[in-house]
C-alpha cells in the first residue's frame, strides 16, 4: 500500500506497530510523554515528536506525509475523560476533552485522505464526539464498538473504532475470531518461564512481577481462577469488601482463567489488588511482559533501554494506555480492502 501515516497521541507505539505490520508506512508519532520516545523509535523505525497535539499546526503535520501517498491521520486521544471509570469524578479530567478537539482541528485543516481513531465505547455519549464528527464533513465515516477478542486479541477489551475516508465508503473488516475461537490466556502466556512474586526473569527484565505482602500472598493462595475474594477465609477479606458497598467488586484480587481471554488491561494491571490480574496458576500478579502480550505487543518489544531499570508504574502506564497492536493490524487490513475497492 502506498499509504503514509502520522500517529497522534502515539504512546509507546501500539497502533503504529500494528499499522506497520499491516503494510502502512508510519512516518512519525506525536506524544507529550517523554517515556514513549524510546519504545516508539526502537520498535517502529519512525520519528517520535515530543510535543503537545494542541500546539501542532497543519503545516507541521503535512510535511510528515510522503508526497504522492494516500495520507492517513491517526489519533487516539487519551480516553480518561470519556471512560465509565471517570463517572462521578466531576470535571477534573474534562480539560482533556480539548485533546479530541485539537485532533478534529487538525483533520479539518490537513484534510488527510483517511482518518482513524480508537477510544472507549462511552465517547459517543459526549457532545465533544459530535463536534469531532462535524470535522469529518465530506468523509465517509464508519464507527463501530468492537470486542477486540473477536479480532484475535487475547483480552476482553471493548473499544470504539472510527475509520473515515474521503475516497469512498469504508468499514472495518469482519471479526476474524468468532465465539469459541478467541485467543486464551494459556495460548498467550502459557509458554513463559515461571517466576515468583517480586522476581524477574533473567532472560527478559520485563517478565517481572511486583512483590506481594504477606496477607496478599495468603489471599492469592486461596484464590481460584475465575473466582472472587468470597472464596477466602473470612479473616483475609478486606474490611472495605465486608461493607455492603464493597460487595459489588468481586473481581479485585482475582485470578485469570487459563482457557478464556484475559480481562481488560489497565495502567495498574501489574497489581494483584487492582482487578483480576492474578496469574492463573502461579502465586503472583501478571508480569509486565505478560500484560504487553495481552495487548498483542510482540514478545521482544522493547520498552526500556538495555541495562536501564524497569519502573512498574511507568511501563505499566505505557502498556495499559496503548492501542493493542492487533487492532492496528485490523485497521491496516481494513484500509487495504478499502483501497482495493477504489482501484
Amino acid at each position: 500500500m502506498n499509504v503514509s501515516c502520522v500517529d497522534l497521541f502515539c504512546g509507546a507505539g501500539g497502533l503504529s506497530h500494528g499499522l506497520i505490520r499491516g503494510g502502512v508506512k508510519v512516518n512519525a508519532g506525536v506524544d507529550i510523554d517523554p517515556h514513549c520516545r524510546y519504545p516508539y523509535e526502537a520498535n517502529n523505525g519512525a520519528q517520535f515528536i515530543d510535543e503537545s497535539v494542541e500546539s501542532l499546526r497543519a503545516e507541521d503535520i503535512e510535511k510528515l506525509f510522503d508526497n504522492g501517498s494516500v495520507k492517513l491521520l491517526a489519533g487516539c486521544a487519551p480516553c480518561q475523560p470519556f471512560s465509565s471509570y471517570s463517572r462521578g469524578k466531576g470535571d477534573k479530567n474534562h480539560e482533556r476533552w480539548d485533546l479530541l478537539k485539537s485532533f478534529g482541528r487538525l483533520v479539518s485543516a490537513v484534510q488527510p485522505d483517511l482518518v482513524t481513531m480508537e477510544n472507549v465505547p462511552e465517547l459517543p455519549k459526549h457532545d465533544v464526539f459530535e463536534d469531532f464528527l462535524r470535522c469529518l464533513d465530506g468523509y465517509h465515516v464508519s464507527t463501530q464498538v468492537v470486542n477486540c477478542n473477536n479480532y484475535g486479541l487475547p483480552q476482553h477489551r471493548r473499544r470504539l473504532v472510527l475509520i473515515a475516508s474521503r475516497l469512498g465508503p469504508i468499514k472495518l473488516i469482519p471479526p476474524t475470531h468468532t465465539e469459541g475461537r478467541e485467543i486464551t490466556v494459556r495460548q498467550a502466556i502459557g509458554h513463559l518461564p515461571a517466576i515468583r512474586a517480586g522476581q524477574k526473569c533473567e532472560s527478559d527484565p520485563l517478565h517481572a512481577s511486583s512483590g506481594l505482602t504477606e496477607i496478599n500472598l495468603k489471599r492469592i493462595r486461596q484464590s481460584k481462577p475465575g473466582g472472587t475474594w468470597r472464596d477466602w477465609d473470612e479473616e483475609l477479606v478486606a474490611s472495605c469488601h465486608r461493607k455492603s458497598s464493597g460487595r459489588t467488586y468481586p473481581s479485585v484480587y482475582g485470578r485469570m482463567e487459563w482457557d478464556k481471554p484475559s480481562p481488560t488491561m489497565t495502567t495498574l494491571c501489574y497489581g494483584y489488588g487492582n482487578g483480576r490480574f492474578g496469574h492463573p496458576e502461579q502465586d503472583r500478579a501478571i508480569s509486565l511482559r505478560e500484560a504487553a502480550i495481552f495487548q498483542s505487543f510482540p514478545p521482544d518489544y522493547k520498552f526500556v533501554p538495555a541495562g536501564q531499570p524497569v519502573h512498574f508504574k511507568i511501563v505499566g502506564r505505557l502498556i495499559g494506555n496503548a492501542v493493542p497492536v492487533r487492532l492496528g493490524e485490523v485497521i491496516a487490513e481494513s484500509v487495504r480492502q478499502h483501497l482495493k475497492g477504489q482501484g
